[in-house]
């Protein structure tokens, strides 16, 4: 990091911040350490966020993203090929995924402006869904790939192979497949692992499986999982969708197959070394 003068695009989740009021501070922080800000607020499409990185991008040294863990995914995610690393500020309750608490902010975006921070790569999931050997949608994830119910309570029934062999054939209410840094979402709630965010890994974690072997599978980050739907003899079909990081969503049929192995993206996440995931661990389970 050299002396020139510093550029951070902010990214402000208005309902969290209403009056703009930390955003306003965080803004006179990096203004009298002769850094430069541009604010945008609100739902960011993907196609703006491409107009963005084009006018912005070079100049970018990080992208500060105030709000909770959705609105970090969402930027981090639409930003990922820009590889200009995320600070996520926690204005909700207690994020996961969030570096800098409200409290902190000043001692934060001082060593920000220092450049005293690393880099850490998370990993993420690439999600294909095949449909009669179609590829319907091919995306990323950051932190899960889910494939549940839409509908009626009936279970769902899926066949799971690893690298091209069965591994499990599931009765669940759906299965949920979380990176490391997805490992305190929806996989949590569900009863799988927690991991620490900067270790390569898949979280295979079924949702209420209907049999006793109801245990998550944690598989290495370079194996391939596939998720085979399958047709209930002498019933009704059951509406279900795939979802990726909990927004975007494709209905699935039987005979579809969602193929899910690591992404070749690695999201660039700044760490200022406030609290480390453990400590952040502790007061959660302390709570």
């Amino acid at each position: 990091m050299g002396d020139e003068m510093k550029h951070f695009i902010i990214v402000t989740n208005q309902i969290k911040d209403p009056d703009f009021e930390v955003t306003h501070e965080i803004v006179t922080c990096l203004e009298r350490e002769s850094c430069t800000a541009s604010v945008y607020t609100g739902e960011i499409t993907k196609a703006q966020w491409e107009e963005i990185l084009r006018r912005e991008a070079k100049a970018t040294d990080g992208i500060l993203v105030l709000g909770g863990d959705g609105t970090l995914l969402r930027t981090a995610r639409d930003t990922v090929d820009s590889q200009i690393p995320v600070l996520g500020i926690n204005l909700g309750t207690l994020g996961y995924l969030a570096e800098v608490e409200r409290g902190s902010l000043g001692p934060a975006l001082d060593k920000l402006v220092r450049g005293e921070y690393d880099v850490e790569k998370r990993m993420m999931l690439s999600g294909q869904v095949l449909r009669s050997g179609q590829v319907l949608e091919d995306t990323c994830a950051l932190n899960d790939i889910t494939i549940t119910r839409n509908g009626r309570l009936q279970m769902l029934y899926f066949l799971i192979y690893v690298n091209g062999k069965l591994l499990k054939e599931y009765y669940a209410d759906g299965i949920i497949l979380a990176t490391p840094t997805g490992s305190t979402g929806y996989n949590m709630s569900a009863g799988g692992p927690i991991v620490e965010p900067g270790a390569e890994m898949i979280l295979l974690t079924p949702i209420c499986a209907h049999t006793l072997q109801t245990r998550s599978v944690v598989l290495r980050a370079e194996d391939e999982i596939t998720i085979r739907i399958r047709e209930r003899m002498g019933r009704e079909n059951q509406p279900m969708e795939v979802c990726f990081d909990g927004s975007q969503n494709l209905a699935l049929k039987p005979g579809d197959e969602v193929r899910i192995t690591r992404s070749e993206k690695h999201i660039p996440v700044i760490k200022l070394g406030e609290a480390s995931f453990l400590d952040v661990l502790h007061r959660k389970m302390s709570e």
